[in-house]
């Protein structure tokens, strides 16, 4: 053999032993989401979502060791940016699971898709992210932000409202969940209402929602802040008077906060515990079981994201360390995992194609809980997929 042969076959030997030594090694993920602060209880879901879904797999993904750091951003664009900076530069993680609130998420795409790694947003997916600043790497496991917005839109003109009185954050998600129900709603405006991020006291905002002329309410508040508006909308006496219609204002989150004040409330969501198939049976069941409480669609979204990474794992044979390699792999792997919300797979954009319910809060044998009333939207893709330069 010449020299040229034996260094050939050498750098083949070598290759073949980096491989094996990837696919032997910890696959690292990097939780982040508010772990801290009023929207606390929703980062907890992605906690415990995730890490329930790693526990059933035996501790592994794809077959591999997981070693999941976990990293607060305060839901601050500012400490946000902290953490995923630390997860790719200090961590190199093989994957970023949660990336917060829109806020979040917008302060780090750039970032995030010049990394290449692996990110899976589990809270929501930005009119940008979906179009034009899509990233081959960067994919919403949740669903687009205005998603949910449209279902209750449709709903709504399907039911034959005629003047609604729009309310939300004023954040990108706020803007988006209102965009969307206008895309799908044709009726009259009574009023579009945006109101500050993380607000606690609303009587201004609902005395002059009374005054108005309206025929029905869309609202959209996560959280805390979901907590907060439906109780005072149930104090001065509108829930109960006039149809409210929300999306994530009312769920598995804050429901056992608000409990007989969301009673009437109609909210469109991707997931509840009461979406019937084998899967979510699993995962309500178990998650009931070891938080002593039901999850949320946080939770159950963080759950599929694990399951999600499992499969795209086993595809690389747990070679994470080719990025655009892995990062096909969750593409592909998204229509093949048994998703909790049923059919489920990704667009071009990264975006879920997935079907979007409505759920009436109601309260039967004692329990306050959801009950599917309709599916507006099945097979559902976003409006903003045209713009992504992704085929």
């Amino acid at each position: 053999m010449n020299k040229s042969a034996e260094v050939k076959s050498m750098l083949v030997a070598i290759g073949a032993m980096v491989v094996c030594l990837n696919a032997m090694a910890d696959v690292k993920i990097g939780l982040s989401g508010p772990f801290s602060g009023p929207m606390a209880a929703d980062g907890q879901e992605y906690i415990d979502g995730f890490g329930l879904a790693v526990e059933q797999l035996g501790g592994k993904l794809g077959g591999q060791p997981v070693t999941v750091l976990q990293g607060d951003d305060q839901m601050k664009p500012d400490v946000g940016s902290q953490v995923m900076r630390k997860f790719i530069e200090l961590d190199r993680v093989d994957a970023i699971v949660g990336l917060g609130y829109s806020n979040i998420i917008m302060a780090n795409l750039r970032r995030l898709k010049e990394s290449g790694v692996v990110s899976i947003a589990v809270a929501g997916g930005p009119s940008p992210m979906a179009g034009a600043e899509c990233g081959a790497n960067v994919f919403s496991i949740a669903y687009p932000n205005d998603g949910s917005g449209e279902a209750i839109g449709k709903l709504m003109q399907d039911r034959g409202y005629k003047n609604v009185y729009l309310m939300g954050p004023n954040y990108q998600a706020g803007k988006d969940m209102l965009a969307g129900f206008k895309r799908w709603y044709k009726g009259g405006i009574a009023a579009e209402v945006y109101t500050q991020i993380n607000q606690t006291d609303y009587s201004a905002e609902i005395t002059q929602l009374q005054m108005s002329k309206m025929d029905a309410i869309f609202m959209f508040y996560p959280g805390s802040m979901g907590v907060n508006f439906t109780k005072q909308l149930k104090q001065a006496g509108v829930i109960g008077k006039v149809p409210v219609y929300s999306t994530f204002t009312v769920d598995g989150t804050n429901l056992p906060a608000l409990r007989e004040a969301a009673v009437g409330v109609v909210s469109g969501n991707t997931w509840n515990p009461a979406l019937d198939n084998p899967a979510n049976a699993k995962f309500v069941k178990a998650f009931e079981a070891k938080y002593k409480r039901m999850p949320s669609t946080y939770a159950a979204n963080a759950y599929d994201a694990a399951y999600l990474l499992d499969v795209a794992v086993r595809k690389v044979n747990g070679n994470t360390g080719d990025k655009a390699a892995f990062a096909a792999a969750v593409k592909a792997a998204g229509a093949e995992f048994k998703s909790v919300r049923g059919p489920f797979r990704f667009n071009t954009n990264n975006m879920p194609i997935e079907n979007y319910y409505a759920f009436e809060i109601v309260k039967e044998g004692g329990q306050v809980k959801g009950k599917l009333v309709a599916t507006p939207l099945v097979d559902h893709k976003d409006a903003y997929v045209g713009a992504c330069p992704l085929k």
